[in-house]
């Protein structure tokens, strides 16, 4: 695997991708209902916050990746059951999201594929990125991202250009109040998608470059959270609020909805094309992240880690049989009791021992 990537783009851009991934096939701060916005706003504002947090525990060791500083900081024991937690959470969202594949796969275009087969595929090919190492991943983040922007790009222009926007649907504002669009957004919005970023701790220091990789980072997370606030609205002003909300997939809903007789009638396979696109960056960041945890904490190398974690991976996405208790759980559960504790908790407590360390030392000198 290569050691050291020399340019922030391809870094950058693998950064944006994730987080935009599945998210678009979600409705996000739904309880906030006409509110969903500010939801979402409220919750890139934490996820903000959390990222100023990784950028800095990273700028205090910067040719430490996450799974290396907790060993280096609490200990070989402690450091690596922590390392441990961060593969299991890494290795879990990584099922989730080829689940996910899978099942819009089996919905959309190949619906004479049984599910399994369809996660399978996605599976090795994700994992066939894998074996490369990042520098690959990051290198067709290039190509892909060209790709996204322009699926996207059409989306957004033909949505408005066929009169299916009602504007009516974002009012009236603060309806119920503020609480309840705080709600929303803490600590669900916070941990989907904006909190997953503290995979990129894994990856920092593959940057050769770390004068520009901060500045950018800031940059593109905002560029992206906006994004992803305007394609959430967008199926709240198409469907409405109820509807949205109710809705398993609302914005693939949306896009069966596009019509342009004799141009473009099948917005939906656009759309689903993209998504795949999206959800198979994830998938790759977070079974990146795994394995070079699996290799760091435990004593497997890098291409028996990943074919390790590829069955494990493969197995977890049958657990839930029914695909509504398995976006339940994902959605409710995880997000709201399980993940916070790898998003906020364990990275805080690491911190926090970073700077008391740092402080201790300058003392002694």
């Amino acid at each position: 695997m290569s050691k050291t990537v020399t340019r922030v783009s391809g870094l950058v851009m693998a950064f944006s991708l994730f987080q935009v991934g599945s998210t678009t096939l979600f409705l996000l701060g739904g309880d906030a209902k006409q509110d969903a916005w500010l939801a979402m706003m409220i919750g890139a504002i934490a996820g903000f916050i959390l990222l100023l947090m990784y950028l800095t525990i990273h700028r205090l060791e910067p040719e430490l990746d996450l799974f290396e500083m907790f060993r280096h900081y609490w200990g070989r024991w402690m450091g690596s059951l922590a390392g441990l937690g961060f593969i299991g959470y890494f290795t879990y969202e990584s099922s989730r999201t080829i689940r996910d594949m899978g099942e819009l796969g089996t919905l959309t275009l190949l619906n004479r594929t049984p599910t399994g087969i369809v996660t399978l595929i996605a599976l090795i090919v994700c994992a066939d990125v894998v074996r490369f190492g990042p520098r690959v991943w990051f290198l067709l983040c290039h190509i892909w991202v060209l790709l996204m922007v322009l699926g996207y790009g059409s989306i957004m222009l033909l949505i408005p250009f066929t009169g299916l926007l009602h504007f009516e649907f974002l009012f009236p504002v603060l309806e119920n109040g503020f609480m309840p669009v705080v709600k929303a957004a803490i600590p669900e919005i916070m941990s989907f998608p904006f909190g997953q970023t503290v995979l990129f701790l894994t990856l920092f220091k593959l940057i050769a470059d770390k004068r520009k990789l901060k500045r950018w980072i800031v940059i593109v997370y905002w560029i992206t959270a906006i994004f992803l606030i305007v394609v959430n609205e967008l199926s709240i002003l198409v469907l409405g609020p109820e509807l949205a909300a109710s809705s398993t997939y609302p914005l693939f809903e949306v896009t069966q909805l596009i019509q342009v007789p004799k141009v473009f009638e099948r917005a939906d396979v656009l759309f689903t094309m993209i998504l795949f696109i999206g959800i198979g960056i994830k998938t790759a960041g977070f079974l990146f992240g795994a394995v070079i945890g699996m290799q760091t904490v435990t004593p497997f190398r890098y291409k028996p880690a990943l074919l390790f974690l590829s069955i494990i991976i493969y197995g977890l996405t049958f657990i839930s049989p029914r695909f509504t208790e398995f976006v339940w759980f994902g959605l409710h559960v995880a997000l709201n009791r399980i993940w916070p504790i790898f998003q906020v908790a364990l990275p805080l407590l690491l911190f926090l021992t970073m700077l008391l360390r740092k402080n201790k030392k300058k003392t002694s000198g």
